[in-house]
């Protein structure tokens, strides 16, 4: 077979493949739009698990008419213009895949209003064909997305799902990580119709401690002890349990970098080492933990999922991760 180009709609579903895992991904990366447009108020509807239907409702900035379109294209993103942006990148979007990969493998509206408009505007992309039509609509400044038919078009991924039951609890934890690094943003989220959680905006500390009992549980915050460790450009704070707080399960671990949630194996094995005294092989620790740096000490564009980091001087990170905690739990 010659070498040739792929036809667009091909090159993005095997972009989704990477980006769109399950329901679960989808939410995620809808709801990192969300934020980066500066939204305060997100609700988070779903419907069988996210199979049939994820719809993400934001108050932010909105999309302009003549932006919407492109919003669905292929490396298309107002988050970066440069080189030099990606290095200094704090938002939680920048590849500008999310939209198009999702849209390929699903029935996709996105409508959306701007301040500056009278009328909302509502583009529909089915499978991606790269045809998109748009219409005038009805909707508040801010942005709505809806994602019906979730891998309609590729039986195979579809027939990968796991039980509705299951994709959603996935889809819960999304909005839990996400709601613990954003306590200043409410969200409400509904499965089938009925909320299942709803988490009021949380201002002063009392409140973040509210919403962090309300996702992590009244115990973890009883056995907590607050970190603020600084030094230079780093600065690690959040809560770690104390050592007799032990976990059998490896589910109350939050780690964020700059605000980004992230599984970093120098952050795991630095707080692991800090607890080493005091938990078993198969014992785990439990921490709610936010590690801010330059933005240029840190590559985010390391896997398109955008959960793994690359820090330039790893042994100093996890140095000073290690020294913030173990003086914590001293």
């Amino acid at each position: 077979m010659p070498i040739q180009i792929l036809p667009p709609q091909l090159a993005n579903q095997i972009a989704a493949g990477e980006v769109v895992e399950r329901p679960a991904s989808v939410v995620k990366e809808l709801v990192e739009n969300s934020l980066d447009a500066g939204a305060t108020r997100i609700q988070i509807d779903i419907e069988n698990g996210g199979a049939g239907l994820i719809r993400i409702r934001d108050n932010g900035v909105g999309i302009a008419k003549e932006e919407l379109a492109l919003a669905l294209a292929r490396h298309a993103t107002s988050k970066i213009s440069s080189l030099e942006d990606l290095e200094a990148i704090l938002s939680l979007g920048f590849r500008g895949e999310a939209l198009a990969s999702i849209s390929s493998v699903s029935r996709l509206t996105l409508t959306s209003r701007t301040e500056n408009q009278t009328e909302a505007w509502q583009v529909y992309a089915q499978g991606r064909d790269m045809e998109t039509t748009i219409t005038p609509a009805s909707h508040p400044v801010g942005t709505t997305v809806e994602v019906a038919n979730l891998f309609f078009n590729t039986p195979a991924r579809r027939k990968f799902l796991r039980t509705e039951k299951t994709e959603f609890s996935h889809i819960d934890e999304v909005i839990r990580r996400i709601a613990l690094a954003k306590p200043h943003i409410a969200f409400t989220l509904t499965h089938n119709g009925k909320i299942v959680r709803q988490y009021k905006s949380a201002v002063d500390f009392s409140q973040k401690l509210k919403r962090i009992a309300a996702i992590c549980g009244d115990e973890f915050i009883s056995h907590a002890l607050y970190i603020d460790w600084k030094h230079d450009d780093l600065h690690l704070s959040g809560w770690v349990a104390e050592p007799h707080f032990k976990r059998s399960q490896n589910d109350l671990t939050y780690c964020y970098v700059n605000g980004r949630m992230v599984r970093d194996k120098v952050i795991t094995h630095a707080i692991r080492q800090a607890y080493a005294d005091y938990l078993g092989a198969e014992e785990y620790p439990a921490y709610i933990l936010f590690i801010d740096l330059n933005p240029n000490e840190v590559d985010v564009n390391v896997h398109p999922t955008k959960h793994e980091v690359r820090f330039q001087q790893a042994r100093l990170v996890h140095d000073f991760i290690y020294q913030g905690v173990q003086n914590a739990l001293q």
